[in-house]
């Protein structure tokens, strides 16, 4: 049995006054539990404000366990459409006081004691090796979060009950995850997000955006794997077989908006046979370096698509997207973010026709997604202390999949650490698990997927330097006067030291990098503070320009 869902003295992953508060809630007299699938699906179906695409049946009834003729579900919400990191609290982390957020917590549950809530189970990891199980606590009234849940994660049919049962034990904790989206508070407008990751517990308050399910979810079994031998990914990772028959395998790390998914989804002209393990969430065992994809499904943006795309026939749920009917009396979505930014999916495992969940293959290459204007295409890192550090200072731009507080400039270049603003542990352990990979003979290469200095990058140029990195055709230069960093020559985009406009802003992108590195010294504590190389790396590349 993978995690633990009762109690054992002498255990203290699950003492803690916050999993304490959390756990006693799903045993109230007036919780119900869902036990299937089919039953989520009908009660989704006719919770008040669901929209039931007649036109729209989903592709993958019988292996879900749903009745013939099910059809995708579609439900809105209101002004927020994403996802809100300023409403996240951590326990363990400076200034986050275990008592005030304990009465907050019991005073939430108390008020949920006239309602009736839900109780539903998944597991988070799709191989013997890796398996948690989660439960989620959630009021009635908000049913298509509970069935979107269900179908992102993996539930607990025959086949999967059976594997879970046989799979390895850990000494954790099972996940319970406590629910109200209807919950307000004066000292959290935005709502909150309550973690106890240690004892592998949260509270979701006040926000009914899908995503801050998925990823809270995901935050505390990312972090029982870190605890556990595993490197944490929030990316890609995809095989591809090549004409001469050899194996390369990629993993991409980048934000939403970054491209990570249609990266990882490209099937490259038919070129190559492509296997894919996930687009979001995997894991990497450190020693024995397979990984393990964390998610059946895919939690998709459709601003790219319309009813008629391909890509749609394998849709499960609709969020946050518009609807009309046709002209046969029927249904349909409108997608395209007609209706606002940051229109989701719950797409079926079957849009990626080779998809594995879990992949022997040793990895290749990673690639760090960046939108950095003074960065060219591609470059090639071949230190990996500095490989490492890049990703921990991985420069991106804000996305609609983001809610903003008002302070914040969305077009401000921000820096996340290996693209995964839901790490609960120390910065440190991404940055040694990743620098032991790419000491590992792991290629490491940052590509720019926005603009440099004003010039658009664009998809297929893109593809076309994976794949010259894949058939070994890629062709790198010294970027001189760096002793460790590589570009492609590429028309157009070819970054010159003599150009003094150029020259100040890389310059001072690598200052602020720089700056976030000496932030993260003292911020929180100094609980994400980097191993002091980090810094010298950083520091080596401005002394080689000057």
């Amino acid at each position: 049995m993978a995690t633990i869902g009762d109690f054992q003295d002498g255990l203290e992953g699950l003492r803690s006054r916050i999993r304490a508060t959390v756990e006693t809630a799903f045993y109230g007299n007036n919780v119900m539990p869902v036990a299937s699938v089919r039953d989520a699906y009908q009660l989704a179906k006719n919770s008040p404000g669901t929209v039931e695409l007649t036109g729209m049946p989903m592709c993958e009834t019988e292996s879900l366990g749903l009745p013939q003729g099910s059809n995708v579900l579609l439900f809105n919400d209101g002004a927020v459409v994403g996802r809100c990191a300023a409403a996240r609290r951590i326990i363990g982390e400076p200034n986050v006081d275990v008592d005030e957020y304990a009465k907050k917590l019991r005073e939430a549950i108390y008020c949920t004691r006239y309602r009736k809530l839900y109780h539903v189970e998944a597991v988070v990891g799709l191989d013997p090796d890796f398996m948690v199980k989660a439960h989620l606590l959630i009021p009635e009234g908000h049913e298509n979060i509970l069935y979107n849940w269900l179908l992102n994660f993996q539930h607990l049919n025959d086949e999967y009950s059976k594997m879970y049962r046989n799979s390895k034990a850990y000494t954790e904790g099972d996940i319970f995850i406590f629910s109200d989206p209807d919950w307000r508070h004066p000292d959290h407008p935005p709502g909150l997000s309550l973690f106890d990751p240690l004892h592998n517990c949260a509270a979701i308050l006040g926000m009914r955006y899908f995503g801050e399910f998925k990823k809270g979810t995901l935050t505390l079994a990312w972090g029982i794997a870190t605890r556990n031998g595993f490197i944490s990914c929030h990316g890609g990772l995809k095989r591809l077989r090549l004409p001469n028959g050899k194996n390369f395998v990629m993993a991409v790390f980048g934000l939403s908006g970054s491209g990570k998914s249609t990266i990882t989804h490209a099937k490259h002209g038919g070129r190559y046979e492509v296997t894919i393990l996930h687009d979001d969430a995997f894991i990497i065992r450190s020693d024995k370096k397979y990984s393990i994809a964390l998610e059946p499904t895919y939690f998709d943006k459709t601003q790219d698509y319309t009813m008629n795309s391909e890509a749609s026939k394998n849709i499960l749920t609709l969020q946050n997207n518009g609807a009309t009917r046709g002209s046969d009396g029927k249904l349909y979505a409108v997608m395209e973010d007609v209706r606002n930014g940051n229109g989701r999916a719950i797409r079926s495992r079957l849009w990626s026709p080779n998809r594995v969940d879990r992949m022997d293959d040793p990895i290749k290459a990673i690639f760090w997604l960046m939108r950095d204007p003074t960065m060219p295409p591609v470059i090639k890192v071949t230190d990996p202390a500095l490989g490492s550090v890049l990703g921990a200072t991985l420069a991106t731009k804000r996305t609609t999949a983001e809610r903003l507080l008002p302070e914040i400039d969305p077009n401000a270049l921000v820096f996340e650490p290996y693209a995964n603003p839901f790490r609960v542990y120390p910065l440190s352990v991404d940055y040694l698990g990743f620098k032991e990979l790419l000491s590992d003979g792991i290629d490491c290469f940052i590509l720019n997927t926005g603009d440099f200095m004003g010039k658009k990058i664009g998809p297929d140029l893109t593809l076309k330097i994976i794949e010259d990195i894949a058939e070994d055709e890629a062709e790198f230069v010294s970027w001189k006067p760096f002793k460790d960093l590589h570009f492609m020559p590429i028309d157009g985009f070819s970054p010159d030291f003599d150009d003094k406009s150029y020259r100040k802003h890389f310059v001072e992108r690598l200052e602020d990098r720089i700056k976030f590195v000496r932030e993260k010294e003292t911020e929180k504590g100094g609980f994400d503070k980097l191993p002091s190389e980090a810094m010298e790396k950083l520091q080596e590349i401005i002394v080689e320009l000057k």
